[in-house]
């Protein structure tokens, strides 16, 4: 399996990512691909690389992205996790993976975890270039999801965004949130081991920064994939939950399930939300999504 750093561009912004190249792949020769990127706020760095690695092992050219804004990517200001535009990027290198001398273009997967597991629901809606969808812990930011937040944290929250808006429009500034901190600091993931995680992922990931901009958590919002999720059908979907998320409960992912039409899926894994980065639950995870991927690649 050989790994090149490789660029595309998206909206005029190159993106920087990591394409792994199966073992014995003639020059010429076509495979399947796939095509992932992070979660909330992550880069390629923090953990990507050790299921990009597994799949390019069972045959799978796969592209690993950092988003616009993030990473080794291109953008200002750094920081701004719109999903929209991420899901943009998601198409986008799409198109250029389907131009690789050694990618059948019909038979292309995408791959996400937590928020871009929401990301690629997203995508498989619109874009039927999408032959098959693995979708990990996937957050799907909708409103039902606002019953994890306390009821005045979330109307605070409302207040300070139009604050933002407001200071944005008059003056130009913007303005940041952390992503995590320690217990008591003001940040966006506040669930149990959140914290924790970014630290130790980080340590690999040196371009990686500890903040959005607030105006991200107002696009946000907005971004409600599970309401459609029926159109991702006949696009065969695998939603894969971890039983003892903290982060985004069970029921989320199950609710989502249930929501979408057939050729479906669902597989849970007995761990928790950030336990499918590091064994055995990736093996697991690995697993079920590699089968998914050669049943319908």
């Amino acid at each position: 399996m050989k790994r090149q750093d490789t660029t595309f561009m998206s909206r005029g912004l190159r993106c920087s990512g990591w394409l792994y190249i199966p073992d014995n792949l003639a020059p010429d020769e076509k495979a399947p691909a796939i095509v992932m990127a992070h979660g909330y706020s992550g880069v390629k760095e923090m953990g990507l690389s050790n299921y990009a690695e597994r799949f390019a092992d069972t045959g799978f050219v796969t592209l690993v992205f950092d988003y616009r804004y993030f990473g080794d990517s291109e953008g200002e200001p750094r920081g701004q996790l719109f999903p929209l535009e991420q899901q943009e990027d998601y198409r986008n290198a799409l198109t250029w993976i389907s131009d690789h001398p050694n990618v059948d273009p019909q038979r292309i997967g995408i791959w996400g975890t937590s928020f871009s597991g929401g990301l690629v629901l997203y995508v498989g809606i619109f874009d039927k270039r999408v032959k098959a969808i693995v979708s990990q812990a996937p957050s799907t930011m909708n409103w039902e999801t606002r019953r994890g937040i306390d009821p005045e944290r979330f109307d605070k929250v409302g207040e300070l965004l139009i604050q933002d808006r407001i200071e944005s429009y008059r003056t130009g500034k913007i303005n940041y949130i952390k992503v995590v901190a320690p217990e008591g600091e003001s940040c966006v993931l506040s669930q149990d081991g959140c914290y924790d995680f970014y630290m130790e992922a980080s340590k690999l990931a040196p371009n990686w920064r500890n903040q959005i901009t607030f105006e991200s958590l107002e696009r946000q919002r907005e971004f409600d994939p599970i309401s459609l999720i029926h159109l991702i059908s006949p696009t065969p979907l695998l939603i894969i939950a971890a039983e003892h998320d903290k982060l985004i409960p069970l029921d989320v992912p199950v609710s989502a399930y249930k929501r979408a039409l057939e050729p479906k899926s669902i597989k849970t894994l007995h761990c928790g939300h950030f336990d499918v980065y590091s064994e055995p639950w990736i093996d697991e995870a690995v697993g079920a999504a590699v089968e998914w991927f050669k049943s319908h690649l």
